[in-house]
């Protein structure tokens, strides 16, 4: 064929400083796009073959070489795919195949690099463009007496095009790369951007230096394969060592073989791996396999807990496998990576369209060809097909789970605490995984044993159950102990009985209103509390009473449990969660008179505010169990959960007071020290007693500011000195 010029028929100039600066994000994934044409050749030669159409030489090999040339700046895309006759390279490369292409440069000519727009517009080739100043193709169609053909463009929109020099079937790409991208030169920076994107392609890649010096390698002759080129034969003798026998005596003893080995050409290595583990049938795969192949990709040296293998070919075509990663502890980022894939053509990281956003704390990778290889976010968005593989694979999840939970409970437990996180910032963000996981969500208690929701409850009420029982029979008690003393009590009963007829009917004018305005009001429904700890060192006091009065608790100490107790409570109204510190229960508390309580309150709350200099301290009094517990600080649920959100969202400087109070102090009206300073609240020793037993409390509850530390320390060893003397 005659030599040919002409301009590429794109009605603009602008496609390429577009195509370099806005239609990709990253420029190496040019290199996708090279190996990607490359593969998709010699899948349609394949195709021919199977029908009849073509008949591969016997020396054929199905692979993409990439040859790196830093002397001469020139990077190689070679394939053994079908090729391309004059036609076809006019067809597929001069006339770029979209329509409208000056619509399409205003559309997109200040278009950030949010989208990977190019797979929708045949535009794979010309990605070269983003790092060469010149491209050259040399092409060789399968067909009968198809001519060879060599193309070449220098980055505006001119070309030529004539009779080539290929004379193997396939095509080979030459990128004159510019300056600014002399990198993809260098042979480790280009095995980086392979195994970046092509580490699992179908099709086996070869990369090369050029003009580098033959490596060569030394196997058994045995081991020759017909394609290995030999370079020297080399005999080597059996070794042989000098051994006492049974007897005693020394003898020599063969320890290897004589053998014939050769020196051979080394053999190129394939970053290729065409046959990935989430091709096979899950059937078909060990647990060490599934362990390599995590190992491998996402370069953990944990073991992952376990793993789920999706398989699916219909309504559409899905594989892949999630794995549940192992997690130190709770400051571990959780933060995972699920890799996607288009026919083992990897195309992006975490894409929260197709994989569910939970999902994304996983690490596993998703293989799915129904799904275009460069994806704008907008048409996934609006694409049917996507949100049902999103549905999938979250049901997918649920299933294992569940399924774990109802036949390998044991497992189940024993994975937990680390796939808890998971599970519940599932059923935070979706709602179809909350309803299916909702009755195997497992909580820890304080024995370490795991339970479920309805297990919680059901334990919680037989326990108000048990303590109201306790107290009819305190009542029974308490009613034979006013019997027993009626004789003695008359005069006063009889003096309240006359005052009680004459108060009688005004009262019952109230009451009568008040339980009309009862009736008009809905009743909210009567909820279960349940406990729980978020630091067993910390909240070691609290507990220690809940255990003393036969109560328990569950552990929720990681950061997504405070947002998921939340989402429980709004999805059952009877449930309702609460701190052990957040309340004084009336179980660690002894009955005490009112009277004298409130009086040596109003007390201990003047000393208390006076000593700390805190004149809005929340001080209450209580008769505990425990006489050994001097002083505790709680802080009401509702209270804390506002100053978490605070936290969240940075709103430090904001006063916590405004949303309803800070701690509130609680002095033990059994403890010694308290009474002492009830007592002598005049003392020049009382200062350093509140002091102290605020700061005690304050510790057990959370831990101190560094210049409350300070004090805290410096008045212990004040009173140390105090004891010493």
């Amino acid at each position: 064929m005659s030599k040919k010029t002409g301009s590429l028929s794109i009605n603009s100039e602008n496609i390429f400083p577009i195509i370099k600066k806005w239609l990709y994000s990253d420029h190496d994934i040019f290199v996708r796009e090279m190996i990607s044409n490359g593969c998709d050749a010699i899948t349609k030669l394949e195709k021919l073959e199977a029908m009849g159409e073509y008949t591969f030489p016997e020396d054929y090999k199905k692979r993409i070489q990439v040859i790196v040339n830093p002397e001469e700046k020139t990077l190689k895309f070679i394939d053994s795919g079908l090729g391309m006759t004059a036609d076809e390279v006019e067809e597929y490369i001069t006339q770029i195949a979209f329509s409208g292409a000056i619509d399409f440069v205003e559309k997109y000519k200040d278009k950030t690099t949010n989208d990977e727009i190019i797979g929708h517009f045949g535009l794979g080739f010309y990605s070269a463009f983003m790092v060469a100043d010149e491209v050259h193709i040399d092409t060789l169609s399968y067909q009968k007496d198809a001519k060879p053909v060599h193309w070449e463009c220098d980055g505006g929109t001119e070309y030529t095009m004539e009779e080539g020099t290929r004379t193997e079937v396939g095509t080979e790409i030459t990128l004159f790369l510019n300056e600014d991208c002399l990198e993809f030169a260098n042979e480790y920076r280009m095995r980086e951007v392979i195994e970046k994107y092509c580490s699992f392609m179908p099709v086996q890649i070869f990369l090369s230096k050029a003009n580098a010096e033959q490596e060569y390698e030394t196997i058994d002759e045995s081991e020759l394969r017909e394609d290995d080129v030999v370079v020297e034969h080399i005999h080597e003798d059996a070794k042989t060592e000098e051994k006492e026998n049974e007897n005693g005596e020394k003898e020599t003893v063969e320890v290897s073989p004589a053998r014939e080995r050769v020196k051979i050409n080394k053999r190129p290595v394939s970053l290729s791996d065409t046959n990935p583990l989430w091709t096979k049938h899950p059937n078909d795969c060990t647990a060490e396999e599934y362990k390599d192949f995590y190992r491998k990709v996402f370069q953990d040296y944990r073991e992952p807990l376990f793993w789920i293998h999706l398989n699916m070919d219909y309504p559409f075509n899905l594989k892949g496998i999630l794995y549940f990663p192992k997690i130190n502890t709770e400051y571990d980022s959780i933060e995972g990576t699920i890799k996607l894939y288009n026919n083992q053509v990897f195309i992006a990281d975490n894409i929260k369209e197709v994989i569910p956003e939970f999902l994304m704390l996983l690490k596993g990778v998703i293989d799915c060809p129904d799904l275009p290889l460069n994806v704008s976010r907008s048409a996934l968005q609006n694409d049917g097909t996507v949100k049902k593989i999103s549905d999938y694979i979250t049901k997918k999840v649920a299933d294992k789970l569940t399924g774990m939970c109802k036949t390998d409970r044991e497992s189940y437990e024993k994975y937990w605490d680390d796939i808890s996180p998971f599970i519940k910032y599932g059923c935070i963000k979706d709602s179809k995984f909350s309803e299916k996981m909702n009755d195997y969500i497992l909580y820890k208690d304080l024995d370490g044993k795991y339970q479920k929701l309805e297990d919680l409850l059901k334990a919680a009420e037989d326990a108000k159950a048990a303590a109201e029982n306790g107290a009819d029979e305190t009542v029974e008690g308490e009613v034979a102990e006013g019997e027993a003393a009626e004789e003695s009590a008359d005069e006063t009963v009889e003096g309240e009985v006359v005052e009680g007829e004459a108060a009688e009917e005004s009262a019952d004018e109230t009451v009568d209103e008040t339980v009309d305005e009862d009736a008009d009001e809905e009743k909210e429904p009567e909820k279960t509390t349940i406990y729980y700890v978020t630091d067993e060192v910390q909240q070691s006091q609290y507990i220690n009473m809940f255990r003393e009065s036969g109560l328990n608790a569950v552990i929720l100490k990681h950061n997504i449990d405070a947002p998921f107790i939340s989402h429980i409570e709004q999805i059952n109204e009877k449930v309702k969660f609460e701190r052990i510190d957040a309340d004084v229960t009336d179980t660690v508390k002894e009955e005490a008179d009112e009277e004298s309580l409130k009086e040596i309150s109003d007390t201990l709350t003047e000393v208390f505010r006076k000593a700390l200099g805190k004149e809005k301290l929340d001080v209450k009094v209580e008769k505990l169990k425990n006489a050994n517990i001097s002083s505790m600080i709680t802080l009401s649920e509702e209270n804390r959960r506002m100053q978490e959100m605070m936290k969240m969202y940075n709103m430090y400087g904001m006063d916590p007071s405004m949303f309803g109070g800070e701690e509130t102090l609680v002095l033990n009206a059994n403890n010694k020290l308290v009474q002492y300073v009830a007592a002598n609240k005049d003392s020049d020793k009382i200062p350093m007693i509140c002091g102290q037993l605020y700061d005690l409390a304050m510790i057990a509850h959370k831990p101190l500011q560094p210049e409350e530390m300070t004090k805290f320390i410096s008045r212990s060893n004040e009173i140390l000195m105090l004891l010493a003397q």
